[in-house]
């Protein structure tokens, strides 16, 4: 695994008290011949004679000399030697004569890491941390081993660490920045200036604090920044739990509520939904559910997982759901520049058309790709009852009628999502430029050549995880289907 960050460690910067081992020979309980052993192996060390130096350095050892700095000395001519398994046993050993050696520790947790033992590494830089908590280089180390072995929010706090202890320090902060952009999706900030999809869920949740009271039990499962939460305080809700899972998420979103004066009316808990319980981070089961975890092709973020956990645990039976449910809806498409992004065939001379096997299943549309032809009219490929206890996976052939000729690169989806009585919301490409969610392109295997009259099959459906959208198989296209209706219900084409 390549490493996230690349581990700052430097053995230069490392400064062991057996930096210098030479002894003083005026001492008469050293025998004068292993400070001419320690003189020769030293300088055999430093001429690069590496297997003269470690033969030495092992005669030091069996004499029982300063075993701990031996040990140290052997580590790291076998890490010059490349035999970084060795270097790593031999600071073991030391580490087991002088446990509390940061030099030590800090040059085994950079071998760990450098033979791919990330949670190895962070192991061994904790125990050092421990014994020196403002320690740069290993607070550095810390924070690149965590990030590497998974563990980014943990390397965010102790990159936050370094940052405290030396302000100026670009390098850490570029690398503060740089595992936050990871941790915390691009997304978010478009979601916040999509002011068109803002409105639509402040009136639903208007709606739904009007219904239930201002008393009202209310859950915002994946808080963001806190947004819906403030616009159901600001609605005049008094008891609103917001849960975010991401640390760095939900910290900022607690800020935010304070800043805006609702910390009060709103508590921001940093944990999953399905870590909430009730009578613990939530008084009783919740009267309204808010949650805006919909993806641009609806079931990314484990929506359904989610809602039924919910539904199951954390609501009372028959609690308001904002939204209530969402439905893709498609068409047909042709498309010179999508193609380009779909598909591959002759490149500088060469087939490399093979390639196209591995091609993204779906792409967000968005900038230059919003360049294509309608094939088809609007069709609903599937909705999701947001507000049903339980969902099963399904898949359906669908025939959709074309409407143009043309070569069709794939199926173009949106969503209309239903918040609240009268009230919804889409991403529909005639009238929604840029925001959260981006209209996704679905893409064909092949380009499929289409003619105006016939009905092209697709199957549609989901697997629980992901909207499954694809041509169905010619054997199949022949058989019985059902026919596709557009948004009202019409018979498409």
């Amino acid at each position: 695994m390549d490493p996230f960050f690349g581990c700052w460690f430097s053995s230069a910067s490392v400064k062991g008290e057996n930096e210098n081992m030479a002894v003083d020979p005026s001492h008469s309980d050293v025998p004068r011949f292993l400070l001419e052993l320690l003189k020769s192996a030293t300088a055999h060390d430093s001429s690069g004679d590496l297997e003269k130096a470690e033969a030495e350095y092992l005669r030091l050892l069996d004499h029982g000399y300063h075993k701990a700095d031996v040990l140290l000395l052997l580590a790291r001519v076998a890490e010059k030697r490349g035999n970084l398994e060795t270097a790593i046993g031999r600071l073991e050993q030391m580490l087991e004569l002088a446990p509390h050696r940061l030099d030590a520790l800090i040059e085994k947790g950079a071998l760990l890491h450098r033979i791919g033992r990330a949670d190895d590494a962070a192991g061994c830089f904790a125990i050092a941390r421990s014994i020196a908590p403002e320690n740069e280089l290993v607070l550095a180390n810390l924070a690149v081993a965590l990030a590497d072995s998974g563990r980014r929010d943990q390397a965010l706090v102790e990159f936050r660490s370094l940052v405290d202890l030396q302000p100026d320090n670009i390098h850490a902060r570029h690398q503060m920045r740089r595992l936050t952009s990871v941790i915390v999706p691009f997304w978010h900030i478009q979601m916040l200036n999509d002011m068109r999809r803002n409105a639509a869920f402040e009136q639903a949740i208007c709606k739904a604090v009007e219904k239930e009271g201002p008393a009202a039990r209310i859950l915002d499962i994946g808080a963001g920044s806190g947004l819906l939460s403030m616009m159901a305080a600001r609605a005049g809700a008094k008891n609103i739990v917001s849960c975010e899972k991401v640390p760095v998420i939900a910290a900022t979103a607690e800020r935010i509520v304070a800043l805006n004066g609702y910390q009060e009316q709103i508590r921001v808990v940093n944990k999953s939904s399905t870590q909430i319980a009730v009578g613990k981070d939530i008084e009783a089961r919740a009267d309204i559910l808010i949650s805006e975890i919909l993806s641009s092709d609806l079931l990314a973020e484990d929506v359904l997982s989610t809602f039924e956990d919910a539904h199951a645990r954390l609501l009372r039976k028959g609690a308001t759901i904002v939204p209530r449910a969402a439905t893709a809806v498609g068409c047909v498409v042709e498309s010179d520049v999508l193609s380009e992004y779909a598909f591959v065939g002759q490149v500088s001379g060469f087939d490399v058309s093979p390639f196209g096997a591995l091609a993204a299943q779906r792409l967000p549309v968005h900038g230059t790709m919003t360049s294509w032809r309608r094939l088809s009219g609007d069709v609903d490929l599937l909705r999701i009852d947001l507000s049903a206890r339980e969902h099963v996976s399904v898949i359906r052939q669908l025939p959709v009628p074309v409407l143009e000729d043309g070569v069709a690169v794939g199926i173009v989806q949106w969503m209309n999502v239903d918040l609240a009585d009268g009230v919804a919301f889409s991403n529909h490409p005639d009238d929604h430029s840029d925001g959260g969610w981006l209209q996704v392109l679905h893409t064909f295997p092949q380009p499929i050549p289409v003619s105006a009259g016939e009905q092209l099959d697709v199957m549609v459906g989901h697997d629980r995880n992901s909207l499954i959208v694809m041509p169905a198989p010619k054997a199949t296209r022949s058989e019985p289907r059902e026919t596709a209706h557009d948004e009202g219900g019409r018979r498409a084409g």
